[in-house]
């Protein structure tokens, strides 16, 4: 079955990822801050946010690929369903039973007539399959989620006092949040500034909570 193909990652999905990242690794920083005692602790909470970022970007780079091949599969079953369907009219129903509820009482019969009629011409798999994207949309969650780690950790090794290291990632952390909040407003089309300060609201919500459970 023929796919459209979209841009691995979505808007959507690059900002999401990148602000689990965020999130995470602030996380992380904010409770390991306040009981790292060393000779070298700007290294340490740099590693120890890295290595916690890398592992969430591996999990979740196999949820993506789940993700995916779950849906592949649905629409696999359905259209398999479609085609095996003994009336046309069943068929029909079972396009519009997958539509999500606002958009089925603006289709047509006659448009899913003409859907299915497509269907039933195509060559279907057996079982869905893994493409080449899916894999590149999950080396693109893991680099995204790995590498959200630096702004927020790489403060520690450049900056030998923690506290003002500590005060800087903060500030490198609301400004990617503040980007990324302006990215997906552009994305929706209601206005990236307000939605900018709002994802800038969110952060400084986390980083008072961290602070208060003492990081």
């Amino acid at each position: 079955m023929k796919e459209m193909h979209e841009p691995v990652l979505s808007t959507v999905e690059r900002v999401s990822e990148m602000c689990f990242g965020l999130f995470m690794a602030l996380t992380f920083v904010g409770a390991v801050s306040a009981a790292t005692a060393g000779e070298d602790p700007g290294h340490v909470l740099m590693i120890t946010a890295l290595g916690c970022n890398l592992a969430w970007g591996l999990a979740d780079s196999v949820i993506y690929l789940i993700h995916q091949i779950t849906g592949r599969g649905k629409r696999l079953t359905l259209a398999l369903a479609i085609q095996a369907a003994p009336d046309k009219s069943i068929a029909i129903q079972a396009l519009r039973d997958a539509l999500p509820s606002h958009l089925k009482v603006l289709v047509a019969d006659k448009e899913l007539d003409a859907i299915r009629a497509r269907v039933v011409a195509e060559n279907l798999p057996d079982q869905p399959r893994f493409c080449r994207d899916d894999f590149l949309g999950a080396l693109e969650v893991f680099i995204i989620v790995v590498f959200s780690t630096f702004p927020v950790a790489l403060p520690f090794v450049l900056i030998t006092d923690i506290s003002t290291a500590l005060y800087v990632s903060r500030i490198l952390t609301l400004v990617m949040l503040f980007a990324a909040g302006f990215a997906l407003g552009r994305y929706a089309g209601y206005g990236g500034w307000k939605a900018g300060f709002g994802m800038v609201g969110v952060g400084v919500a986390l980083t008072a909570a961290i602070i208060a459970l003492g990081g």
